[in-house]
């Protein structure tokens, strides 16, 4: 088994709490994430090889953020040092504000100024066989979409297996292009591509049966998520898998959460997983993609890839901060106390 590498922009996250006590306080919490780099985090902590690889400054804060991922056994050795600043991003810990509140200050960041040219590919691939990286890269800026697609281009004439996390962010596609004038041709290159089914509508174009999801009905989804499912693989010939999330917020502080994965004509679903209380929706997502490479890099059947990986993104909903802190036995516990209930 080669390594997993992670490519995306490092963030920091700082979290004020949501009344302003912070600003009496002088002081708020902050978190190291990113989608990717959250996905390598939970890797590293199910003891799969993986690298991740950002542009970020080259200073004492990156040093010893850098240090603490080492710390992690994450591969820190491909990091590009270049540019002026690291991304950042303000969320209250726990907020339901995620969409709407979020306050992004990314602008000009050592990832978003990212060209092509700039990363010796073959350098960074050496012994990977698996990448990653979310539709989050593409839409900080075009050249760091131009980057994505080099890298892609690359893994593909290796013959390395390529997943794409469809997460949609609004306030970050502002340089002049909508996310399906870039993502189609992104998607191209990917094997196992996951998302949602409103996010493939948007960002590949993939058809929305919006009489069939009208009744809001788990019957309707699931039977959308085959409709999704099946057309990703006739549309983007190198998938061979696709995931969907369904993650629905009852505005009380519950979840209702379950997931479906289609491989070889054939369409898994999940355990159904509900709670009335979340500690911190951050990063939940990442831990389901993180959970899909982990069954794949272990040669897992397809079900019990995605029950790993739904139970992992569950478990993350109680985890404050962007990325797990469970270990794989810990996440096949939680599938087996599932079970008994």
């Amino acid at each position: 088994m080669g390594k997993v590498l992670c490519f995306g922009e490092l963030l920091l996250r700082l979290s004020p709490g949501s009344g302003g006590e912070w600003i009496g306080q002088r002081s708020m919490p902050v978190f190291v994430g990113g989608a990717e780099l959250n996905v390598a985090q939970a890797l590293a902590k199910w003891e799969i090889p993986v690298a991740f690889t950002t542009a970020i400054p080259d200073h004492w804060l990156s040093q010893q953020i850098v240090e603490s991922l080492t710390k992690k056994d994450i591969d820190t050795s491909v990091i590009q040092y270049r540019g002026d600043r690291i991304g950042t991003y303000y969320l209250p810990v726990g907020s339901e504000m995620k969409n709407a509140g979020v306050i992004y200050d990314r602008a000009g960041s050592s990832f978003a100024e990212l060209q092509p040219g700039q990363i010796d590919w073959a350098k960074v691939f050496d012994g990977v066989d698996w990448f990653h990286f979310s539709a989050i890269c593409p839409a900080v800026s075009q050249g760091a979409a131009d980057v994505c697609e080099e890298a892609l281009a690359y893994a593909s004439s290796k013959g390395i297996a390529i997943s794409l996390d469809l997460n949609y962010r609004a306030k970050l596609w502002k340089y002049g292009v909508a996310s399906a004038d870039i993502m189609p041709a992104l998607a191209r290159y990917c094997t196992l591509i996951m998302g949602n089914i409103w996010a493939a509508n948007m960002m590949l174009n993939v058809p929305l049966d919006h009489a069939l999801i009208a009744d809001n009905n788990k019957e309707s989804y699931i039977q959308q998520a085959i409709n999704t499912s099946s057309f990703i693989i006739s549309e983007f010939s190198a998938c061979k898998t696709v995931a969907n999330t369904f993650r629905f917020d009852d505005g009380q502080g519950g979840v209702q959460y379950y997931t479906t994965l289609y491989k070889d004509k054939e369409l898994h679903v999940s355990a159904e997983y509900k709670t009335d209380h979340v500690v911190d929706k951050v990063g939940s997502g990442d831990c389901f993609m993180a959970g899909l490479i982990f069954g794949f890099q272990k040669s897992l059947s397809p079900s019990e890839t995605l029950e790993f990986a739904t139970a992992a993104a569950f478990q993350k909903l109680f985890i404050t901060g962007d990325a797990t802190d469970k270990t794989a036995a810990q996440v096949f516990a939680e599938i087996k106390k599932h079970e008994l209930h």
